[in-house]
């Protein structure tokens, strides 16, 4: 079977919509994933015992169910409690930020606990309260160390984002799928998903590493 070339043509305007979609979804999500797992990161090794339980079982919750459970009940559960209906838009993003967030605590935590613990007296002994010396010394120095990790996570749920389809979203893979449907040209339109996925996977790999390379050009500076 010959290679239907202006059938990809034809369909990729609207795999590029949804492929932005995706972007948007994931890129949002990153966001609240990395506020969440900065404080639940720095939770986890506090000296406030319920601090870093509820941290613990936030990470626990949310790194041993699936996401698309997490979807379900962010959309569908939800509403029963607050009586109020979820818009899709809002449960997606909140339910990967979420999961993102027990990822991102988690590598956040490695990355507070990689520096030495003399700059943290260095930071007390200059008359920094505990919270200041991780707000202007500690943080600063990890997120540099974690930058890698954080592209990693970007790049997972970039693709898990597809699970979204289930609540509404005619993301990339959805799209596909709704495209497949109608011609029957599997073969075609994965292929193209598949290389539109590799394109942005490895531009954020690329964004990763520049941004690796301007923070040690920085510190050496």
């Amino acid at each position: 079977m010959d290679f239907n070339f202006q059938l990809v043509q034809d369909s990729l305007p609207l795999l590029l919509m949804g492929a932005a979609i995706t972007v948007k979804i994931t890129a949002l999500s990153v966001i609240v994933g990395i506020i969440i797992g900065l404080f639940m990161g720095i939770a986890r090794i506090v000296n406030i015992r319920i601090f870093r339980i509820i941290a613990a079982v936030y990470v626990d919750f949310f790194r041993g169910t699936p996401l698309l459970v997490q979807i379900f009940l962010v959309y569908f559960a939800l509403p029963l409690l607050t009586g109020q209906r979820s818009d899709p838009y809002v449960a997606a993003i909140s339910a990967c930020g979420l999961n993102s967030g027990a990822y991102v605590t988690e590598i956040f935590r490695s990355g507070i606990q990689s520096i030495d613990k003399g700059q943290m007296e260095a930071g007390r002994s200059l008359g920094m309260t505990w919270a200041q010396t991780m707000r202007y010394i500690i943080v600063p120095q990890a997120f540099k160390r974690v930058i890698p990790q954080l592209g990693n996570e970007f790049i997972a749920l970039l693709k898990d984002s597809s699970l979204v389809s289930v609540i509404g979203f005619e993301e990339l893979t959805r799209r596909g799928q709704l495209i497949i449907a109608k011609t029957y040209a599997s073969v075609e339109i994965w292929t193209c998903v598949a290389i539109i996925y590799l394109i942005m996977t490895l531009s954020i790999s690329r964004f990763v590493a520049y941004l690796e390379w301007r923070f040690k050009t920085d510190d050496k500076h």
